[in-house]
């Protein structure tokens, strides 16, 4: 088995580019994935900030979510940041009309809980299974985990919220750690890739 991974970015909407940068610091390759067949080439996928309800419609209209929801069902390992936490959500409090998810995790999430663009924030935040002190959480326009079921690992909170959570080969975050230059959190989401594939 390769110990370099190949990790899809969903490059519908978003900040795909910042993810490409950490996933190549963390050791994987990167491809971009708009279609049924990039999906089909990849052992992990990124699914990045941005706005959930164009990334929602984009997926239905590029023919994506089906295929989608079918990969993450038989185990494909997927990482989701800020928006990418609400697509990975199985229910959403607030969604707006004809918004969809393609599910995994066992969580309910509210969209923009943290407030407005003008309300972002960096806070520092203590990660489990992420060694070496305090990963910088940048929070823009940010989901929080409103209720999490039995299987979803919460791996972080900030004031009492969970904002990073884990379940089997998903893993999510409010954050933006793509953002940072600290690429402990993908190097964490390569893991999983390659722990996937063994």
């Amino acid at each position: 088995m390769s110990s370099t991974p190949v990790i899809g970015v969903l490059a519908l909407q978003g900040d795909v580019r910042e993810h490409f940068a950490a996933l190549a610091a963390a050791g994987a390759e990167t491809r971009t994935v708009r279609r049924p067949e990039e999906l089909a080439e990849v052992a992990g996928l990124v699914i990045p900030g941005g706005e959930s309800t164009t990334i929602s419609k984009l997926a239905l209209a590029f023919g994506l979510m089906e295929p989608l929801r079918a990969r993450v069902r038989a185990g494909l390992p997927v990482y989701g940041s800020c928006a990418g936490m609400i697509m990975l959500a199985d229910k959403i409090l607030d969604p707006r009309a004809g918004q969809e998810t393609v599910g995994g995790i066992d969580m309910i999430v509210r969209r923009n809980a943290f407030g407005r663009q003008n309300e972002s924030f960096e806070a520092p935040l203590e990660v489990r299974d992420v060694e070496g002190g305090p990963v910088e959480g940048v929070f823009i326009r940010a989901p929080w985990v409103e209720s999490a079921g039995a299987r979803a690992e919460t791996l972080a909170s900030y004031e009492g919220h969970p904002v990073a959570v884990r379940q089997d080969a998903l893993l999510a975050t409010s954050f933006h750690p793509e953002l940072t230059g600290d690429h402990r959190v993908h190097a964490l989401f390569v893991d999983m890739v390659r722990a996937a594939a063994v």
